[in-house]
C-alpha cells in the first residue's frame, strides 16, 4: 500500500469519531449520522486523495457539513410531502397531538446546573440549535478552527460565522442555565 494511502487512512481514523459526533448531533439518529460520515469519507478519498494532507481537514469538514445540510434538506422535503395532502379538518387533530407533548422546561437552577454537567444534555441542547448554528459551534468550539476556516468550510462570510456563533452561544446558555 503506498504511503499516501496510509496517511489518508490515518487521517480518516483520527477524525471519524469527531465527525460521527457532529453528524449525530445534527441528525439525532446514529444510523443516519454514520451514513453521512461514510459518504463524506468516501467523497474525500474519491475526489481529494491526491491533495496535500494539510488540505484534508478543511476539505473533509466542508464535505461533512455539506452532507449534513443535504440530509436536512431531504428531511424537509419528506416532511413537506407528508403534510401536503392533509385537509383543513386535520388541524384539530394536530392541536390534540400537540397537547400530549410533555413540557420539558424546568426552572430549578440547581437541576439545570446538574444537567449542564452531563454531556448528553449538552448534545441535546446542541441538537436543538438551527443547523448553521450547530455547524459553526462544532467547527469553532469543538474543532477549534478559526473564523476564516469556518467561513470557508461553511461557504459564508466571517461575519455570518460570528453571528451564528453568538446566537448559538446565547441559545446554549439559555438551554443549559449559564
Amino acid at each position: 500500500m503506498p504511503v499516501p494511502d496510509r496517511e489518508l487512512e490515518k487521517f480518516l481514523a483520527g477524525i471519524e469519531k469527531r465527525a460521527f459526533r457532529m453528524a449525530r448531533i445534527a441528525t439525532r439518529v446514529d444510523a443516519e449520522a454514520l451514513d453521512i460520515v461514510q459518504d463524506a469519507m468516501f467523497s474525500l478519498v474519491k475526489n481529494y486523495r491526491n491533495k496535500p494532507s494539510t488540505d484534508w481537514p478543511a476539505l473533509f469538514m466542508r464535505i461533512l457539513q455539506n452532507k449534513i445540510l443535504d440530509w436536512h434538506r431531504r428531511q424537509t422535503r419528506q416532511r413537506s410531502w407528508l403534510f401536503f395532502g392533509k385537509s383543513a379538518d386535520s388541524d384539530e387533530d394536530a392541536d390534540d397531538m400537540l397537547q400530549h407533548i410533555p413540557d420539558s422546561v424546568d426552572s430549578n437552577p440547581a437541576l439545570l446546573l446538574e444537567r449542564a454537567r452531563d454531556m448528553a444534555t449538552v448534545e441535546q441542547a446542541l441538537a436543538a440549535l438551527p443547523t448553521r448554528q450547530q455547524q459553526v459551534f462544532l467547527l469553532r468550539i469543538w474543532e477549534g478552527l478559526d473564523v476564516a476556516s469556518c467561513a470557508q468550510i461553511m461557504g459564508c462570510s466571517e461575519g455570518s460565522v460570528k453571528t451564528h456563533l453568538f446566537r448559538a452561544m446565547q441559545s446554549l446558555r439559555a438551554a443549559l442555565g449559564e
